[in-house]
């Protein structure tokens, strides 16, 4: 049986390898149920079907850079692949997420980020996506439109290719300042371009401050210095395979993500949780989180703390307000998901905190549908297209992003 990356979700359905969109389009066409996976980028059975699950990465790879200064790209390329063919070309997205490893149309689809004050997720680079619908023809999504369906959690159809915006390519210094006080973090996470805040919620974090250049990053931030050498390791557990500190210079694809592309990101042996606040809520949410800080350590590798610009896409967790993503990388021990995920989706329920939807966490459509606003008019939408649920299953319906007819 198939898992995703972390080992954490067995898939129950059969795998298939489409090799053109020929071949894509026919499979559509003949299963009566279909979910798409590109990187398996996730935690939970999100991707998974009753029927069958097509694997995007097995498609040609294609990265065009368009006179308009747009890019089209194949949904299962790696956002890595695409950053250094666009930087070979003189071009650059405005934001990356920490692992280069991911898929863009699986990232796109789950609204993944990266991080930043004026940094919308990646997915409001996108401008136009084709996708395979229920009878197996492709559909160009273009114009508003997007915004409903950029973020769908493949329950419109299977995304075969994005255009995205794209601007002249940069160069990026990135900063630690290391051992900054908890209570204090959240005024630096507007610092740079991009900041990332680690803890393992006892008392300190380690600031990780991208800044474009020609711009320079203070000597000092929050009463600490900045580190003047590299370390390639954000804890004991992360070690030899991040992207170089110190403030050297570098381009944008090298520095915004935290983990080198030709290494294996993060711990690997983990389960990820993350939830999204509004950022005016940010101080008091670490508070909170801080609180119950000696009950779920055991069970975390490091949490990441970052902000996410607003954005108007229907199901993006940074929907209507400028936010701040609360991460959580877990060991995976019995107590992580029967004690320290719950705890922490309690302690932030009273900020209205939404759940990742790729990542570990115990909301359900109910609860949902009191924190993400368009969760109602995007399964309206979502089930017009998709009439006979070829592209829904237990975890989208579960979810309420699909009804279960």
């Amino acid at each position: 049986m198939e898992q995703d990356w972390a080992g954490t979700h067995t898939y129950t359905a059969r795998v298939l390898r489409p090799r053109s969109t020929d071949e894509l389009q026919q499979v559509v066409r003949d299963a009566p149920r279909v979910r798409a996976l590109g990187t398996r980028h996730t935690f939970n059975g999100l991707a998974d079907s009753p029927g069958i699950l097509v694997d995007l990465t097995a498609l040609p790879d294609r990265v065009d850079v368009r006179p308009d200064g747009t890019v089209a790209v194949t949904a299962g390329t790696t956002y890595g692949a695409l950053a250094r063919e666009l930087h070979r070309q003189g071009r650059a997205l405005h934001n990356l997420g920490s692992l280069p490893h991911i898929s863009v149309g699986g990232a796109v689809a789950t609204g993944t980020h990266g991080s930043g004050d004026r940094a919308g997720a990646l997915a409001t680079a996108v401008r136009s996506l084709t996708r395979i619908g229920p009878d197996g023809e492709a559909v160009e999504v273009t114009g508003d439109d997007v915004a409903a369906q950029a973020v769908a959690l493949g329950s419109t159809g299977v995304v075969t290719e994005l255009v995205l915006a794209t601007e002249p390519t940069y160069d990026v210094r990135q900063d630690v300042y290391r051992g900054v006080p908890l209570a204090e973090v959240t005024g630096g996470l507007g610092a740079g371009d991009s900041v990332s805040a680690f803890t393992r919620w006892d008392g300190a974090a380690d600031l990780w401050v991208k800044t474009r250049l020609p711009a320079d990053a203070p000597d000092e931030l929050l009463g600490v210095p900045r580190d003047p050498d590299s370390r390639d390791r954000i804890t004991d557990e992360i070690v030899g395979n991040v992207t170089p500190q110190g403030g050297v210079p570098g381009p944008w694809h090298e520095r915004l993500p935290h983990f080198r592309h030709d290494a294996t990101p993060s711990n690997g042996d983990e389960v990820q949780s993350e939830f999204f606040l509004d950022r005016a809520d940010a101080a008091a949410a670490v508070e909170a989180v801080a609180g119950v800080g000696d009950r779920i350590r055991e069970h975390l590798v490091v949490s990441e703390l970052r902000t996410v610009a607003a954005d108007d896409l229907w199901l993006s967790m940074a929907h209507g307000r400028d936010s701040l993503a609360v991460h959580f990388t877990w060991r995976r021990t019995p107590g992580t998901l029967a004690e320290a995920v719950p705890l922490v989706a309690e302690v932030l329920a009273p900020f209205g905190a939404r759940p990742h939807w790729g990542k570990v966490h115990p909301l359900r459509a109910a609860g949902l549908a009191g924190v993400v606003p368009c969760l109602d008019r995007a399964r309206e939408l979502f089930d017009s297209l998709d009439p006979e649920g070829v592209f829904a299953s237990p975890a989208v319906v579960a979810l309420g992003v699909r009804s279960g007819r």
